[in-house]
């Protein structure tokens, strides 16, 4: 079973997996551990990962990335139209949502976020499929703390079309957290104060920041905050926009105005903020041939950077200080502050961490790795194949939920279940009375970076006969994957029967208690009164007044509990939009792989028409008659300029048919040339074991005592193997007397092998026949007069040790000196 985490970031992703030897990072086929999250499309096929960003300047409509932020958004989210400005491919409204077109096959099409995700994941699967040699289905992959219902479904749908079965949709925050807790072996105990650790989160284009309380066994998220618009792409953004003021009064050019310009311009500062985090000093910017054949120049120092990312850096502190608040933590109480996330490297977001928090930033994580490394722990402790010590999670909450069941009432028609920072995964029972169905709308509150507030709408549909209203029950929850739902609803139907009247009365309300069924790690079930809110006078609904049913002298009541069916109306795609997209995917991988292997294919044809022209002038030259050697230059030719040319969009059969008939032509030339130069080593061995033989046979004529034991018979058989093989040889030699080595081959090496083999085979056996071994002298019979006599050394050999076979008289006595 496979167990795989990715963390799947806007600018690049990492894949890690477990393994007995502990947790590894994969390598992409680039030997790099961060892909880059791009998908580009070609006239033929996608390209994913490392080749997509490499050809981005040359493909740039194409090309796509930043498509992380456009998941699950509507097309009219301030959000998503902020950031089409600052792609260079065209995002178009599809339905309600977002539609990113790109031209593949020769045709423009129309890719969902999902979609463009799912490929994304498909890339990401084949990388980890690669590293464990197995193939990939489960998964656990981080997501952002501060994603909404519908980004979060979004993502949960672009992992099912790539073909993942995602465990647990990890918070980014909680993945860290868990990386460097889980490895801790000097944590408090569980009934100890908890340590309390900072986890700081700035990424390519958003800062999360997580206070979390550690102990042995288990870690709890006690506050998070995040800035969903503030990261590593903001400072470079903020830097290019101080060049293109420079560059277009110094060299009259607006890079703004130019996609592939601002492209190249982003690429430079990006670089050019990593020295000055590690350099002080002021560095060179210079950019050849920018624009309009310009060549640009400039430079900064750190000092320029900060003042000119002071809002940035003011954003940031202010993210810090919010955590904190929400924490309800002393300063002191703070053990330390953990950084990951590339862009905490930036000197500036240390110095205001370490004045927030008054400690000194810590890198005791890989600070690129360790939310793939935590989702992939995540999915070890999910996995039934690993073995992983006990560990709690207990995450929270972002943002708080209520629910609204009739929005007239205000106030009194909606309650909050859910408060901001509450533990997730949770389970609440919230109870109502109705006489009719009852519609449930599920909202966040307060300040979301999502354009509406709306969760999903929830339906109990059920059938009341009588006048008074029923009493219903309803278990709310949030699950590990971050995602709100009604998981189920019990309606309650009282029953009346006859009793005596000596019989005590029995007033109370069977109450189902909300046993949590869910295998999520840590959670836990509230059903107390206080989070349980019934509707009020104001409701038009009346409440029943269950004393004055019960005060009946000769009946009794009970109430008889009926799961009820709940209808969802949520965000995410249907089954159906599901599989078809699914299919698309399916097809475009086959589709891939179809491609990749003509381009192999034709790679291999090319290949061989370079190698084979470049070794007829030199290696192959002696080994191919001069007028066949121009013929072949001439076909080689040919077959050069017909690849660039009517040839580059051929099939792939043609390819295989094209590289047949070279090979026909150039591969008995190199095997003469392979010949040439082993056949002197081939007709070395079969004359060492000729020479060989005839020592052996002269040592025998000689009466040699170790061959005397050697049958004449066999040995003549030795001997007319041995003048077989000479008279073969002799022959072999006559055949190469007038041989050119442009001729064809009238005995190949491999017959000189398997002529020496047979040979070997005839005679081996028979001179390597043992000598009999001796029998051991006899002992006479013991004399009756030394009964008495003691032997030296007496050593017995049972008849089973004994070479000559079995003793019937016993064990023998030998006498040893």
């Amino acid at each position: 079973m496979s167990v795989v985490g990715i963390d799947f970031g806007n600018e690049s992703s990492f894949v890690a997996v477990a393994r007995a030897g502990g947790i590894e990072t994969i390598d992409n086929d680039y030997s790099l551990r961060a892909t880059p999250s791009f998908v580009a499309f070609g006239k033929r096929q996608r390209i994913l990962g490392v080749a997509a960003k490499n050809q981005a300047v040359t493909n740039l409509t194409n090309t796509i990335f930043g498509f992380k932020r456009f998941l699950g958004r509507p097309f009219d989210d301030p959000r998503v139209q902020e950031d089409a400005k600052r792609v260079p491919f065209e995002i178009v409204r599809l339905g309600n949502g977002v539609g990113i077109k790109a031209r593949f096959l020769g045709e423009e099409q129309v890719y969902t976020p999902e979609q463009v995700t799912a490929m994304m994941f498909t890339k990401l699967k084949e990388t980890a499929e690669h590293g464990i040699q197995a193939k990939v289905h489960d998964c656990v992959i981080s997501v952002p703390s501060y994603f909404t219902e519908a980004e979060r479904r979004a993502l949960l749908d672009a992992a099912q079309i790539a073909g993942l079965n995602p465990l647990r949709l990890f918070n980014e925050t909680a993945a860290a957290a868990l990386n460097y807790g889980i490895y801790k072996q000097d944590l408090p105990e569980p009934e100890a104060e908890a340590r309390n650790v900072v986890i700081v989160d700035c990424g390519h284009s958003a800062i999360q920041v997580c206070v979390v309380a550690f102990n042995k066994g288990k870690l709890k998220i006690i506050a998070s905050t995040s800035d969903s618009d503030l990261g590593g792409r903001n400072f470079d953004a903020a830097l290019a926009a101080h060049f293109c003021v420079e560059f277009r009064s110094k060299y009259g050019i607006d890079p703004e105005s130019d996609h592939k310009a601002y492209m190249r311009l982003l690429t430079e500062v990006e670089k050019l903020k990593k020295q000055m985090s590690a350099n002080a000093t002021k560095l060179p910017l210079n950019i050849e041939c920018f624009m309009e054949e310009k060549d640009v120049s400039s430079s900064m120092c750190r000092a320029d950077f900060e003042q000119i990312c002071l809002m940035l850096f003011q954003r940031v502190e202010f993210v810090l200080q919010k955590c904190l608040e929400d924490s309800k933590l002393d300063i002191t109480s703070i053990h330390s502050v953990e950084i990951v996330g590339g862009s905490t490297r930036i000197p500036g977001i240390k110095l205001l961490i370490e004045k927030v928090f008054r400690k000194i930033p810590s890198t005791t994580l890989n600070q690129d790795e360790a939310v793939s490394r935590g989702c992939a722990l995540q999915c070890a402790i999910l996995s039934p194949a690993f073995k992983v010590r006990d560990f709690q999670i207990t995450d929270v909450q972002a943002y708080p939920i209520k629910i609204v069941w009739e929005e007239s009432l205000g106030e009194d028609g909606a309650a909050e279940i859910f408060p901001q920072n509450h533990p997730a995964p949770f389970s609440r029972m919230v109870s109502f009375l109705r006489k009719k169905p009852l519609t449930l709308t599920a909202m966040y509150t307060g300040k979301i970076p999502y354009p509406t507030h709306e969760i999903g709408k929830f339906s109990v549909e059920f059938k009341n006969e009588d006048s008074e209203p029923r009493k219903l029950k309803i278990k709310a929850r949030v699950n590990m994957n971050g995602i709100f739902s009604i998981c189920n609803a019990t309606g309650y139907e009282k029953v009346e029967y006859e009793e005596s009247v000596e019989e005590a009365m029995d007033t109370d309300v069977q109450v189902i208690p909300a046993n949590d069924d869910h295998p999520d790690a840590g959670a836990s079930e509230n059903p107390t009164p206080s989070s349980e809110p019934t509707n009020h006078s104001q409701n038009t609904d009346a409440d029943v007044n269950m004393e004055d049913a019960d005060k009946k002298a000769t009946k009794k009541v009970q109430y008889k509990s009926i799961d009820l069916p709940v209808k969802s109306l949520t965000f995410g795609l249907s089954r159906s939009e599901l599989d078809e997209k699914i299919m698309s995917e399916v097809h475009m991988i086959s589709r891939d792989r179809s491609e990749k292997d003509r381009l192999d294919c034709k790679n291999t044809l090319e290949e061989y028409v370079y190698d084979l022209r470049e070794k007829l002038d030199m290696d192959l030259q002696s080994f191919i008659e001069e007028g066949e050697r121009q013929k072949l230059t001439e076909t080689l030719s040919y077959f050069e300029n017909w690849l660039y040319e009517g040839g580059e969009d051929e099939k792939k059969e043609v390819y295989a048919n094209k590289l047949e008939e070279l090979k026909g032509r150039g591969e008995p030339i190199k095997e003469r040339r392979i010949e040439s130069e082993e056949r002197p080593q081939a007709m070395k061995q079969i004359e060492i074991s000729l020479q060989i033989t005839r020592k052996i046979l002269d040592a025998y004529n000689a009466k040699d005592p170790n061959y005397e034991h050697i049958d004449q018979k066999e040995m003549d058989k030795v001997v007319k193997a041995l003048h077989e093989t000479e008279a073969w040889l002799d022959e072999c030699r006559q055949k190469f007397n007038n041989y050119q080595p442009y001729m064809p081959l009238p005995i190949k090496c491999k017959e000189i092998l398997e002529q020496r083999k047979i040979f070997e085979n005839k005679v081996t056996k028979i001179l390597n026949t043992p000598k009999p071994k001796a029998e051991p002298p006899k002992e006479a019979p013991k004399s009756p007069n030394n009964d008495g006599a003691k032997t030296k050394n007496p050593v017995e050999v049972s008849a089973s040790d004994n070479n000559e076979g079995n003793n019937p008289e016993g064990p023998i006595e030998v006498q040893l000196d």
